[in-house]
């Protein structure tokens, strides 16, 4: 049986988010997903590519973000959001809960991702990150 895998390729534009519902909706449709999952996809998976296009490419246009996904032999769905940057380090990321940081807009993306997803893993450099939710 061949293994089900989507792929999606975001120029460095925020804009770019506003293809997120179309592409969850595939992905939920393709996979069977029920509602409840949809929702956390919808939270990490626009975290994630946010983050990819905001930060790792720093909105250069010269630069793409892609998105893969598929499920695994373990009945997991598995999303690799990947970037063209430099990278970079988890412990260098502010902690979202500390008091000096409980006010700001910005800054709970790797929180939320954590929180949402079952498994949050990131490659050496810092520019792939993989997320994991179990399925029924």
């Amino acid at each position: 049986m061949k293994k089900t895998q989507l792929y999606y390729t975001f120029e460095s534009n925020l804009e770019e988010l506003n293809r997120l519902p179309d592409i969850l909706d595939q992905i939920c449709k393709t996979f069977g997903l029920n509602s409840e999952t949809e929702a956390r996809l919808m939270l990490t998976v626009s975290e994630a590519v946010t983050n990819a296009i905001r930060h790792g490419n720093k909105e250069n246009p010269a630069k793409q973000a892609t998105m893969a996904v598929a499920r695994t032999d373990q009945n997991e769905l598995e999303i690799k959001v990947s970037d063209e940057g430099d990278g970079f380090s988890l412990e260098e990321v502010p902690d979202p809960l500390a008091e000096e940081n409980l006010l700001k807009t910005s800054g709970r993306g790797v929180y939320l991702m954590k929180e949402y997803a079952d498994k949050v893993s990131y490659n050496d450099k810092g520019n792939k990150l993989t997320l994991m939710y179990k399925l029924d």
